[in-house]
């Protein structure tokens, strides 16, 4: 592992996703998984998420419609969160969600806007 890209990708991490949520991937880690935090951090934010190529709001973005389209839940509600910590607003998290829907279907568009209205909803009460 690279110490530097690591913490670097814990820096990121942190920012985009929040230290609440890392703070429990983290103490959840246990000798199984502890080498896919690892991974995770070291090269996803740490290697890519540092690049200068895209801004933080333009990975963020890019992140929904992918998630949209593999139909993964858990981590569009996290993406959708880090979107807005990136300045993405909700008018532009709407639209790569229809643009998504599109693309990947209707079922998958419909559950990712079910999944943003509740991340709004929850960050409206905080």
């Amino acid at each position: 592992m690279n110490k530097e890209r690591f913490e670097k990708g814990m820096e990121v991490r942190r920012a985009v996703v929040g230290s609440e949520y890392v703070d429990r991937a983290i103490q959840n880690t246990d000798d199984f998984n502890s080498p896919l935090q690892e991974l995770v951090t070291e090269y996803c934010w740490g290697e890519v998420w540092t690049r200068p190529g895209l801004s933080r709001n333009i990975r963020s973005l890019i992140n929904l419609a992918m998630l949209t389209a593999l139909n993964r839940p858990h981590e569009l509600k996290v993406h959708i969160r880090g979107a807005l910590n990136n300045g993405c607003t909700k008018e532009e998290i709407r639209e790569v969600l229809l643009q998504a829907t599109i693309y990947c279907g209707v079922p998958a568009g419909v559950e990712s806007f079910r999944i943003a209205q509740e991340v709004f909803k929850e960050e409206q009460q905080n």
